[in-house]
Formats: structure tokens, C-alpha cells, sequence
């Protein structure tokens, strides 16, 4: 179980207050930062903490997945995320992720079939999309019809059954690359094309995307391995804001679909999966490499709205190590299609030339981040960027359903029941008090 690690290290911080002293137990990490269990200070202190956005909170106690920011450190079970990018495919990080360890070579081919049987859709789900309009955001799509499946496969919503837990993952999984491929085809008013099992997850993506009935999609090798690469290095990310978002809708004891599809609507934000797409418009607004000075000088001015996409990071303050691999990757794909037909590949590169000397960047810790290299990845791909949050969502299938099983198996998991700073005001008698500036 999840908690079976947490133990008091006979260790406590001592709160001093209104001339009483509350004894806090401090938990040790395997690694990483210590924290201090505050779960019964209001029953005894008749006090909350306050911590917006939680970024000094631990709301979970976890085994998926280490980042040391200042080392620029990403693990997945212990492993480390430049060796899996490198040794590994996306469905073998998912059973890693899931399970706790890397599968041995039976265990991996069986699991692999696992996931292949459910990549094909209900022909009623594939109705669905006629109600969206023609121009719908493509994550609008993935939201809607995610969500949808919980009334598909009824039988696999309960879960407090190991089985029907096991299936609904493999569904979420193996269906969302189907269903982001649908948006896409939907999107370019294009047929639908149907999964083929026998190519590999990211192969089979590709060919979902790109074929067509007029001729079939010729899958590179180097294309299909940056796409199994950006899939692998986007299956999770600790307690981020869409991870957090499915695990709050789990402890309610909502079914698996439903909390995936929260987890989607949460990836949606420009600050969070949106952020790719953000910084390949903003490459879009400077236009050309002869107009990067212009824009660094926007980005410096505090009062200017402008600001530089693809660089820096919440976590990291250090180089972003999904960064390090993709930009490898990045010129390997390039060297491939070629950029000189493509402006804004080209600027794409320049202003990471710069970014990577300039004075400003360095001060600031601006590297280029994951965001900046794999939106110029699909892009050469073929993608356009309404369809990058999308793939972002179809890899983080594998970090969400891995949180959502760890959180549905820990015996000390309850409701998610955040409080507040309550700044409103008083009791107030009705009719007694009516605003001026009451303008609705």
C-alpha cells in the first residue's frame, strides 16, 4: 500500500502558538524534501494553513515519480528519464509506471496485446464527433469524448475491483490515441482512419493522424521514435496541476473516465499543456529571425505584455531534462524533413541559439524548456498546434491512470477538501444594506 513507508522519524516541528506549543511528526522522503504533517493542526490548534497553488503543500504521499528542479533530476519509478528515453518505448514506461517495475520480455509482449485490443472505438462513440462543429478545438473533442466512455464500458467503472481498475486503464490508454487522431481527422475534415495493431503505439498514432484513403502514410523510423520519445517524456510529472486534478476527482470515488477527462480540461490551460501550442504562436507573432532583437527587448520590459514562450520552468531551475533529450532529438527530426521551406522552424532555432547565450536568459535561468523544443518537433512532424496539447494529453494517459490506481489503493486516501482564507463579509441582515455600486 501506499502509506506503508510514511513512519514518524521521531523527529517534529514545534508550532508556538497563542502561548501553546503543538508538537508536528516530520516525515523523511526516500528523497527529496522532508514534510511536516499538519492533518490534525485544526483539531488541535483551531488553525489552517494558508498556500495558494499548494506549492509548499504535499497533498499525497507517492512512489511514481522523483524531480529534483535544481538538479534538473526526472525519475519514473527510480529509473531515469534519460535512460528511458533511450532504452525504452511509451508502453513499457506505462507498465513501468503502472505496476512499480520495468516488465521482463513476456511480460511486456502480453501487455502490449493488452493495450492493442482496445485501441478500436464504439461506433457510437465514433457518432459523437458529427456534434461537434467543424472548427472545435481538438482538446474539446478529447474532453468530451473521454468522458463519454464511462457510459461505453460499464463495465469497468468500479474501483474497488482490482480488475475492472486494471481494464479501465488500458482503456483510457489504448483509446487515447484513437481518440486524438479522430480529432484530428475531424478537424481537417478528413475520414476517420482505424488503429492497426500491429505497429507500435506511437507508429500506429502516426498512422491514425496521416494516412488517408487515398494513400497510405509511409511511417519513418526517426519520426516514429521523436514521437515515442515525446510521448515517454510527457507520461508524468509528479503532483502537477492536471495529475493533482485527477487525483481530487478520484477521492471522490468518481469512475475513471470521468477523472481522466477532469485531467484533460485541467492539461487545456496555456499554463500547464497549453504552453507548447503558446510557444509556437508566439514564434508565429515575431515572425522572422531578422525581429528577435525587437522581441527580446519586449520580453525585458516589465510593462510590455509580450513574454518569451518555451523558456524557464515552474520546477526547474536548472536545464530541463526532458529538454536535453528532445533537442537532440529535435535536430535529428530536422535533419530529416529539412527546414528551409519553414520560417518559423528556422526562427525556432535562432532565437534557441540566443537564448542560449544572451546574458538576460542565463541571469534568469531561461532555458529553452520541453515546451519550445517539442512543439518544433511536431510541428516538423506535421502537426499544427491545436493538436499538441492533444498528444501532450495521450502521453499523460500514463501518469494519470498510474496516480489514479496508487490513489485508489492507499488506505488513508479521503475526499479532497481544500479550505480557504475567508475575506468576505460579515453576517448581514437582508434588506438592510443595499451597494450603489451594484451595477447588474
Amino acid at each position: 500500500m501506499a502509506n506503508k513507508n510514511r513512519r514518524p522519524n521521531n523527529k517534529f516541528a514545534k508550532l508556538s502558538l497563542n502561548n501553546k506549543t503543538f508538537k508536528l511528526p516530520i516525515y523523511n522522503s526516500t528523497q527529496g524534501e522532508s514534510v511536516i504533517d499538519i492533518s490534525k493542526l485544526h483539531s488541535q490548534a483551531k488553525i489552517f494553513t494558508y498556500d495558494p497553488g499548494f506549492t509548499s503543500t504535499a497533498s499525497c504521499e507517492s512512489k511514481i515519480t522523483f524531480i529534483d528542479g535544481d538538479k534538473g533530476i526526472l525519475r519514473y519509478r527510480g529509473y531515469d528519464i534519460e535512460e528511458l528515453a533511450i532504452k525504452s518505448d511509451f508502453i513499457e514506461v506505462v507498465n513501468l509506471l503502472i505496476y512499480g517495475d520495468l516488465p521482463n520480455k513476456e511480460q511486456l509482449i502480453k501487455y502490449k496485446k493488452l493495450i492493442s485490443r482496445h485501441t478500436l472505438l464504439h461506433e457510437q462513440i465514433i457518432n459523437f464527433f458529427q456534434g461537434f462543429r467543424r472548427d472545435a478545438h481538438p482538446m474539446a473533442m478529447m474532453v468530451g469524448v473521454m468522458g463519454a466512455l464511462s457510459s461505453f464500458y460499464q463495465d469497468s467503472l468500479d474501483i474497488n475491483d482490482p480488475h475492472q481498475r486494471q481494464e479501465a486503464t488500458r482503456r483510457i490508454i489504448a483509446k487515447s490515441s484513437t481518440i486524438g487522431a479522430m480529432a484530428y481527422k475531424y478537424s481537417i475534415g478528413q475520414a476517420f482512419v482505424s488503429p492497426k495493431n500491429n505497429l507500435s503505439f506511437s507508429e500506429n498514432f502516426l498512422h491514425m493522424c496521416f494516412s488517408n484513403t487515398a494513400e497510405e502514410y509511409k511511417i519513418s523510423p526517426i519520426l516514429a521514435k521523436a514521437m515515442d520519445t515525446i510521448l515517454i517524456l510527457h507520461a508524468d510529472h509528479e503532483q502537477n496541476a492536471s495529475t493533482s486534478t485527477v487525483r481530487l476527482a478520484g477521492s471522490s470515488g468518481a469512475n475513471p473516465f470521468a477523472c481522466i477527462a477532469a485531467g484533460v480540461s485541467s492539461l487545456w490551460g496555456p499554463a500547464h499543456g497549453g504552453a507548447n501550442q503558446a510557444a509556437l504562436e508566439m514564434l508565429e507573432e515575431i515572425g522572422s529571425s531578422k525581429n528577435i532583437k525587437k522581441y527580446l527587448s519586449k520580453a525585458k520590459d516589465v510593462n510590455d505584455p509580450f513574454r518569451l514562450m518555451g523558456f524557464g520552468h515552474r520546477v526547474y531551475k536548472n536545464y530541463d531534462p526532458r529538454a536535453k533529450i528532445l533537442k537532440k532529438i529535435c535536430k535529428k527530426v530536422l535533419n530529416h524533413v529539412g527546414i528551409k521551406n519553414d520560417p518559423i522552424l528556422k526562427l525556432a532555432i535562432d532565437l534557441e541559439k540566443i537564448a542560449l547565450k544572451e546574458k538576460y536568459f542565463i541571469e534568469k535561468k531561461l532555458y529553452p524548456n520541453v515546451d519550445f523544443y517539442s512543439g518544433i518537433i511536431l510541428r516538423a512532424i506535421g502537426f499544427p498546434p491545436e493538436m499538441f496539447t492533444v498528444i501532450f494529453a495521450i502521453a499523460r494517459t500514463a501518469g494519470w491512470t498510474a496516480q489514479w490506481t496508487e490513489m485508489s489503493e492507499d488506505p488513508i486516501q479521503k475526499i479532497g477538501r481544500p479550505r480557504q482564507l475567508y475575506t468576505g463579509n460579515k453576517s448581514l441582515k437582508y434588506g438592510l444594506k443595499r451597494s450603489k455600486k451594484n451595477t447588474r
